[in-house]
């Protein structure tokens, strides 16, 4: 009797059934300093604890994008170690920050399945959620993946494609129990930009760059124990490359960002996000970002802003898409998220 898993196929999936996702993971300080080591990160609430301590929260956080990739990892083996991509995101919220110490875990509920026209794949959308220890919800979101089928003379199941959000409403984001800005130091967050000096339809070029190596990249997949094949072994894509984890990706991004959006400390909110295009060792990531709209939470002193960011690999800053609506071949990526930022 086999015991080595060969992972789901797309006739694999059942509408409505939850997937308890191996391994439970424990999280330390040893995260946030290797998450520091392997992209620019310097928003300051995810860097001191005094500073966090400052605005209200016990300690300095696990940063929000590295809590999702430890989310995000477990449900690797059972819902995309056969897929062909990661086609998008949706609904996604930050319910609690994750400290050192906090372990947690990860289910994935199947909410729609679709099979291609080419009857070799199909689409498979779930909605995860990452629980700690206490079985407190840190983290939802609903992502849908491309994914292989085993036996392409398997019957097609019947189509059900769930009804999404296309952005979360602001009364939708969870701001921190007791994160307050009101002794907030500008000064030590790098920037002195507020929410009101942001306005929507405003475009930030980052500006800066850094190129994408093996080395770091499969440092970081192996981190979040993620473990999709086109990430790790070379004969999983016909051009032979290993292809560079879209988390990795994001995070290169968002840690960018802080050049001109130094004071967005939280990601709060994911309303949607597209891998547009694949990113290999040797390309050169750039980000730029768009304000798409501001609204205030109902917390004194603490304001959202929903802003797109766009990563590149060396493409000209707010281009995104060609005549045709398809994006540009220099696109990497296209997120539409939600962050905190002071009044």
């Amino acid at each position: 009797m086999a015991k080595t898993n060969a992972g789901r196929f797309f006739e694999d999936y059942t509408v409505g059934e939850t997937i308890r996702h191996a391994v439970p993971r424990t999280v330390g300080a040893g995260e946030r300093a290797l998450y520091h080591a392997l992209y620019p990160a310097r928003h300051a609430l995810y860097s001191s604890d005094a500073f966090a301590q400052a605005c209200g929260l016990p300690q300095s956080p696990l940063d929000d994008i590295a809590a999702f990739h430890v989310v995000f990892g477990k449900t690797v083996p059972d819902i995309s170690l056969n897929a062909l991509a990661n086609l998008g995101y949706a609904e996604g919220r930050w319910r609690r920050p994750v400290y050192a110490g906090d372990t947690i875990n990860s289910t994935s509920e199947v909410i729609g399945v679709k099979q291609n026209s080419n009857g070799k794949s199909g689409v498979v959308w779930v909605r995860t959620k990452g629980h700690n220890q206490h079985g407190e919800v840190v983290i939802d979101y609903v992502r849908w993946a491309m994914v292989r089928k085993r036996d392409t003379e398997a019957p097609a199941p019947e189509t059900v494609i769930p009804d999404l959000k296309s952005a979360l409403d602001v009364g939708d984001l969870v701001v921190p129990d007791g994160l307050t800005f009101s002794e907030y130091d500008f000064d030590l967050a790098g920037e002195p930009h507020r929410w009101g000096d942001y306005e929507v339809g405003e475009t930030i070029d980052h500006v800066d760059g850094v190129t994408v190596e093996e080395a770091e990249h499969m440092m970081a997949t192996r981190l979040w124990q993620n473990t999709a094949k086109v990430h790790f072994d070379v004969r999983s894509r016909p051009d032979g490359q290993r292809l560079i984890y879209g988390g990795h990706v994001i995070s290169m991004a968002r840690a960018l960002s802080f050049n001109g959006l130094a004071n967005a400390q939280m990601v709060v909110g994911l309303n949607g996000g597209a891998h547009a295009n694949p990113c290999f060792a040797g390309d050169t990531i750039r980000a730029w970002s768009e304000v798409l709209d501001k609204a205030e939470t109902g917390t004194p002193g603490v304001g959202a802003l929903r802003l797109r960011l766009v990563a590149t690999k060396g493409g000209a800053p707010f281009s995104l898409r060609a005549d045709d609506g398809k994006y540009l071949p220099d696109v990497l990526l296209d997120l539409d998220y939600w962050a905190l930022i002071p009044v």
